[in-house]
């Protein structure tokens, strides 16, 4: 039976932070009811088109999934267990932030098969978690982490956030060795992006904050590389670091360019050489599944020559790299016959290697990957 992955859009939060550019919003709690009424609806619809499937990872996002009841995530789960294949389930991931969650959440959580809880940290200072539009502070992620280690939920990611406003190397460091000290399992470090219209990228056009600049933040990624490395931590994708056996399942499926199906607002699918998304607006979505209607708002038919550039990108994320024999199995061609010229002119510029089966790239190629991928599009 083939595998696929779902990824469950909530898009409500308690307050939008100034970075943030995805589909979510804070003042619209009382829609919440109606839109996870239109999630099951939505499921209800894909019964037939995934009845050759069984689901390997739920990964569910926001927007704070753990900003709205338990029971709701409750209710989308036990939907999936009976009416999905879930003899292959593996993984089950909430995104969570500090501050939102309590022990009867956590309870439900438990119960509905959830075993991985990934938490919107960002940074340890509660100075910066403040400069940044966070409502929680330090305190609420020891007391959120307690919780979950309470219900005997081990696998938990971190999410950290490098180059913030005033941010220092000294910060980095000190948040960062807080959180191995707890044991956390899992780490998600992000350079962080200004957005056009979010409150952060205003504030810097107008000159209230300052950056650090791009020597520093490359300096304070390969530091952090360096201290989880030694810390036993495998660097096993360009943001992503884990203690052994705690990688992260789901997003191994996108890496690896498996198929998923997106559910919910916004959300973006890949099956059956098709990539289609769904619509972004609110109302449209609840109107749409109210009708019975999926709510795709487009698509796009991925055809060999795009899905071998995109597992050829995708494959350079993973430290790892490209698995040669993955690509002659998958495309029935050896990488080389197709890309001999870029691979040799990326090892002559030292940014890739091409060795024990993998195409990777070096450690200055993690800074330059732009470089790399761009070629490997043409």
């Amino acid at each position: 039976m083939k595998e696929i992955s779902l990824y469950i859009h909530i898009p409500f939060c308690i307050s939008k932070c100034y970075y943030c550019d995805f589909t979510s919003f804070s003042h619209e709690n009382h829609r919440i009811h109606d839109y996870i009424g239109s999630l099951l609806i939505e499921m209800e619809l894909y019964k037939e088109k995934l009845k050759d499937y069984t689901i390997k990872t739920i990964f569910i996002g926001g927007g704070t999934p753990s900003s709205i009841d338990g029971k709701y995530i409750y209710k989308l789960l036990k939907f999936i267990y009976e009416n999905f294949n879930t003899t292959g389930l593996t993984e089950i991931t909430i995104e969570a932030n500090p501050g939102t969650i309590d022990k009867e959440k956590v309870r439900l959580y438990k119960e509905a098969g959830i075993n991985r809880v990934s938490m919107g940290v960002q940074t340890l200072d509660n100075n910066l978690l403040k400069s940044i539009g966070r409502i929680h502070t330090s305190e609420d992620f020891y007391r959120s982490y307690e919780l979950l280690k309470g219900a005997n939920i081990e696998n938990i990611n971190v999410d950290l956030i490098f180059g913030l406003p005033n941010q220092t190397i000294e910060n980095v460091i000190d948040s960062l060795d807080k959180i191995i000290q707890i044991g956390v399992k899992h780490i998600s470090y992000y350079g962080l992006i200004l957005e056009e219209n979010t409150k952060l990228y205003n504030l810097y056009r107008k000159g209230s904050i300052t950056l650090p600049n791009e020597d520093i933040e490359r300096e304070m990624y390969h530091k952090v590389t360096e201290y989880l490395i030694n810390y036993g931590y495998n660097h096993y994708e360009i943001s992503n670091y884990s203690l052994a056996g705690y990688e992260c399942k789901h997003n191994l499926v996108y890496w690896d360019l498996e198929p998923y199906l997106g559910l919910g607002l916004s959300s973006h699918s890949y099956m059956e050489n098709k990539r289609f998304f769904n619509v972004s607006n609110i109302n449209n979505y609840i109107k749409k599944l109210k009708e019975k209607d999926l709510p795709i708002d487009g698509e796009e038919i991925i055809n060999l020559e795009t899905e071998i550039e995109e597992f050829c990108i995708l494959g350079l994320r993973k430290i790892k790299g490209i698995n040669k024999l993955e690509f002659k199995r998958r495309f029935d061609e050896e990488i080389e016959n197709r890309y001999e010229d870029i691979i040799n002119k990326h090892i002559n510029n030292g940014l890739i290697v091409n060795e024990k089966g993998f195409v990777k790239l070096t450690k200055k190629g993690l800074d330059l990957s732009n470089l790399v991928e761009v070629d490997f599009l043409k």
